[in-house]
């Protein structure tokens, strides 16, 4: 037992020592970083001047101007689109009206032909006593081409 190492080699009568100290249930366990401190300290930065930088605004004009052509390629390719789907919108609402004016005409063609019904236009001159002329009232215009009749002052 001579390459056995010393801890597993039995003892004898000493007295049983844990592998992990005992700890007070009282108490919490560490936090993660616990043992690491940051500290804020106040900078002041009022006395620092930037330096201007040539290239930078050279860049940023480079920047916008390829933003703004990107711009205009993209309203260029998306106008057409637009266009149609406002002018289908302007037709099917141009359609509606159609069928609409449609409808109120028709409904102005019954109506109309309501009020001119033969049967309602006597019962109307029965009412405000308008006859049928005689013969002897009516007066025929003879069918000439003579423009002097027509010119009367």
């Amino acid at each position: 037992m001579a390459t056995l190492p010393a801890f597993l080699k039995p003892v004898g009568n000493a007295p049983h020592r844990p592998v992990r100290a005992e700890r007070s249930p009282y108490l919490l366990r560490p936090l993660p970083q616990e043992d690491v401190f940051f500290y804020s300290k106040k900078i002041d930065n009022s006395r620092l001047v930037r330096e201007p930088d040539p290239k930078s605004r050279g860049a940023c004009w480079s920047a916008i101007g390829a933003a703004a052509v990107v711009l205009a390629l993209i309203t260029s390719v998306l106008a057409p689109t637009v266009a149609s789907t406002l002018a289908g919108y302007k037709l099917e609402a141009l359609r509606a009206e159609e069928r609409r004016l449609l409808n109120e005409r028709r409904g102005l063609e019954l109506q109309e032909a309501e009020l001119l019904r033969p049967d309602r236009l006597e019962a109307l001159a029965k009412r405000q006593n308008l006859v049928t002329p005689g013969n002897s009232q009516l007066v025929r215009l003879e069918n000439k081409s003579d423009a002097k009749l027509a010119m009367v002052k």
